[in-house]
């Protein structure tokens, strides 16, 4: 039992690491080879922690040699075009000005109700009101609504507007985060005066304390009876 133990945690470990080398996309973004590969290496990982019998080493060197294939096929791809589409295909123009390319359709093995489905869940229930439709690679569809129904932004409205940037975590759980206060361009006397302005009384009293994406100051007590507040 305790053998059985220390193989799948080794083997957990080597598996989180083998992905985490292979990239951050999630699993619906995944291309065709890499769900294959991801597949496989779940695989190769059981095997040794069911079957004793199986060194563990023989588990370890396929999951090695599938990172260095994925590795080789990503090279590829950012090296040429051609092998890209070859590896993980091209993108699919599914709905043209307005109009469905039946025929892409087919080609894709994709039914019109699970289209239409996935422009509803976008927000569009009228084919008309599509200028592009686009399956990508990762099965995902991409979507290009006409001018007419398009989103109006700031910009078409010439209203002004301030660049938003990421809130900045400064306190977590009663600790202060000293690399992004620094990376704030703030200090401890600056926290210890959002503090007394806000009635706290010690860094133990907050959960979490950021710079919100405007640049003001938003904490969160552990005292879930007191309110959350935000200052500049």
């Amino acid at each position: 039992m305790f053998i059985v133990m220390i193989r799948t945690i080794i083997l957990y470990i080597i598996v989180v690491f083998i992905m985490r080398l292979m990239g951050k996309r999630q699993i619906g973004q995944l291309e065709p080879f890499e769900l294959v590969i991801a597949i496989m290496i779940s695989e190769l990982a059981s095997l040794p922690m069911q079957d004793l019998r199986i060194p563990i080493i023989h588990g370890i060197i396929p999951i090695v040699t599938l990172l260095i294939l994925q590795s080789i096929i990503t090279f590829l791809e950012l090296k040429s075009e051609k092998a890209g589409a070859f590896i993980t295909g091209t993108p699919s123009i599914l709905i043209e000005h307005g109009k469905i390319d039946i025929n892409e359709l087919r080609n894709q093995r994709l039914c019109f109700n699970d289209l239409i489905e996935e422009l509803r869940l976008e927000g569009y229930y009228n084919i008309s009101d599509i200028e592009y439709a686009i399956l990508e690679t990762s099965g995902q569809l991409s979507i290009m609504p006409k001018g007419s129904i398009a989103p109006v932004t700031k910009e078409d409205l010439k209203v002004s507007y301030s660049q938003e940037s990421l809130p900045i975590t400064l306190v977590l759980d009663g600790k202060i985060n000293k690399e992004n206060l620094k990376a704030s361009n703030k200090d401890i006397d600056w926290l210890n005066s959002q503090l007394s302005a806000n009635e706290i009384n010690s860094i133990g009293e907050l959960f979490l304390a950021q710079l919100d994406s405007k640049g003001n100051f938003f904490y969160q007590l552990n005292n879930k009876n007191k309110n959350n507040n935000r200052r500049n």
